[in-house]
């Protein structure tokens, strides 16, 4: 992994480095993170001063499609963790991960997490930084002479919105881990006193309603349509509905009740954004049904490209070149059993969240949080009797996306049964990075890498919007605005049809209030969304980290009694987390130069 400079570093000062200084420097990544293809993999030349490359067009489009290289990918990000593995949904296996060393024990100054709890900071301004760069100087660039003047006009307003767009996404990603902080929109001179005017930390409703909304708002008005995105050589580029689809999120989180007293947004007007991208890009975008079975439907929606594998459900994210085994970390997350370092291992917390595929749930009671209620002895919910589950065979007859997201025991996988008994290929003794909870990953994990002695190669790519969001969006806001209506359970059943589940929602006598439905779609949202990076974020809007954040991972050990298999729960790992851990520390050096007022409890 690459070592991320320490937080005591002066970062602010980094993120303000001219050109000729910045591209010295490599985008911060860790190893699991590729180049960008296509016209993405690029970088302006290190020898060009900022006014050499804003004097000539090629440069200065090389300059905005490095921009596109700081969407983080978010596989193996933290030290070798995913962000997932910093909530209920996943422990890491191995010691040394950063999630390990740092989220899970409440450590949020530890160096294992540098890369995202302090390095984010860094990273995320030296984006804007670009970004500001392209905004001032864009119109300053000579228009080359082999296109027409209706193209460079064109161009010119195509790469003012993205860079508007991508400037508002980056701000939004520093929101989520530092609340509001100081927004930038111009060019700092390195050498003057760069913080004089950027101290003062503004309100949410001044960061994200006045500045990041109407941005967003503007740049769809800017950006390419969606068809013209998908020519050959704009894969990737920001179109009009992938600014709708940011909003739609933005939306839903400002009226969701951490931020709704500060923000003024309301479920309706969130309800209403959503709606607005279903109707207005609902014919351009649709749930991945082309693979004819009800696993291999889910299974496909994330691992497929939006371009030469035709996945209509991706808005927007990072493309990665194809790349194998090795090169590309497969190997960080796959079975022992298989060769692999084990990795991001979901939790029984996570498998107990998925309803029977008779579209029934397994268990009677689910929190605020979306998990069940469990008995803290036994540690086992309450059994929905009616639903079918049997503890004894627990991954018989349930949704077919757990079998999608999650390797369990006895699962055919790379043309082998899995072996979790403890002592067996996939859970040997002696192995420390053997699952420490019964489960390994299997979504966002190709079968193809392993073929031939894991010679294969395939693209993975990190969705950071998809259709099946847009959905969610809609019906947690619509529920919170008006109840459970047929709008709400129409919106969720579509998730569930894609994947088998046909059996109507709306008949379900335990879905018929607010607050239990309320449960539900928090539920439904943790499974569709399983570690896409929205756990984490999902339960601080909500106000509930402190309960599910500060949870026991739950895991099984899975044993053989008299030829039978016997699968007993267990608690895998103790978390720590606090009211101040709602968001990150603002980097000390930050603090140490500015005085700027750190976030509660980190003062």
């Amino acid at each position: 992994m690459n070592k991320i400079i320490s937080f005591k570093v002066k970062k602010w000062l980094w993120a303000q480095l001219p050109v000729c200084l910045f591209v010295l420097f490599p985008v911060v990544t860790s190893s699991c993170e590729g180049d960008i293809t296509d016209f993405l993999d690029k970088e302006p030349s290190n020898e060009l001063t900022g006014a050499e490359t804003f004097s000539d067009w090629a440069t200065m489009e090389q300059f905005h499609w490095d921009t596109y290289n700081f969407l983080r990918n978010g596989e193996c990000r933290i030290n070798g963790s995913w962000m997932d593995a910093t909530t209920d949904l996943a422990e890491t296996s191995y010691a040394t991960a950063g999630a390990r060393t740092t989220f899970n024990i409440g450590n949020y100054y530890g160096d294992g997490a540098s890369n995202e709890l302090t390095g984010s900071w860094e990273h995320l301004y030296r984006a804007i930084r670009k970004c500001n760069m392209m905004l001032e100087r864009l119109n300053l660039v000579p228009q080359p002479t082999d296109i027409s003047q209706s193209d460079y006009e064109k161009k010119l307003k195509y790469y003012e919105g993205e860079n508007r767009f991508l400037r508002a996404y980056f701000y939004w990603e520093l929101f989520l881990r530092y609340g509001a902080v100081p927004i930038v929109k111009e060019v700092l001179n390195p050498d003057g006193d760069l913080l004089s005017n950027y101290t003062t930390r503004p309100t949410v409703k001044e960061y994200v309603v006045d500045f990041i909304i109407p941005e967003l708002q503007a740049a769809e008005e800017l950006v390419m349509p969606k068809s013209e995105s998908m020519e050959t050589g704009n894969q990737g580029r920001v179109n009009k509905p992938t600014c709708r689809a940011l909003l739609s999120r933005v939306y839903l989180y400002m009226a969701s009740e951490r931020f709704a007293a500060e923000s003024g947004i309301t479920w309706t007007e969130a309800a209403n954004v959503a709606k607005s991208f279903i109707d207005d890009y609902g014919t351009e975008y649709e749930l991945y049904t082309a693979a004819g079975s009800p696993g291999d439907n889910y299974t496909n929606a994330i691992l497929l490209n939006a371009h030469t594998e035709n996945n209509p459900e991706v808005i927007f994210y990072r493309s990665d070149v194809s790349q194998g085994w090795n090169s590309y970390g497969y190997y960080l997350d796959a079975p022992v059993g298989e060769g692999g370092s084990g990795g991001n291992c979901p939790s029984q917390n996570l498998v107990d969240m998925y309803d029977m595929s008779n579209g029934q749930s397994p268990f009677t009671d689910y929190d605020e949080t979306g998990a069940p209620v469990y008995d803290p002895v036994t540690l086992q919910p309450a059994i929905n009797a009616a639903s079918g589950y049997n503890d004894a065979n627990p991954m018989s007859n349930r949704d077919p996306r757990l079998v999608a997201t999650v390797l369990f025991h006895g699962q055919t996988w790379n043309g082998r049964s899995l072996n979790m008994v403890i002592g067996q290929a996939d859970n040997p003794i002696g192995n420390a990075n053997a699952t420490p909870t019964g489960y390994y990953m299997r979504k966002y994990m190709p079968e193809v890498i392993l073929q031939n002695n894991h010679s294969g190669n395939s693209y993975r790519n990190w969705i950071i919007a998809r259709y099946a969001e847009i959905l969610l969006n809609y019906a947690e806001a619509l529920n919170e605005a008006q109840g459970p209506c047929t709008e709400v359970f129409d919106a969720l059943q579509q998730l569930r049809n894609r994947v088998g589940m046909t059996a109507p929602l709306s008949a379900r006598a335990d879905l018929q209030t607010k607050e239990s439905l309320r449960n539900f779609i928090r539920k439904e949202r943790t499974v569709e969304l399983a570690f896409e990076d929205h756990r984490a974020w999902d339960v601080r809007r909500w106000n509930v980290a402190d309960k599910a954040l500060s949870r026991d991972i739950y895991g099984v050990d899975v044993t053989i009694s008299r030829g039978a298999t016997v699968y007993t729960r267990k608690v895998a790992q103790h978390r720590v987390f606090d009211n101040r851990m709602y968001l990150y520390p603002i980097p000390e050096g930050e603090v140490w130069k500015t005085s700027i007022v750190n976030n509660p409890g980190w003062e």
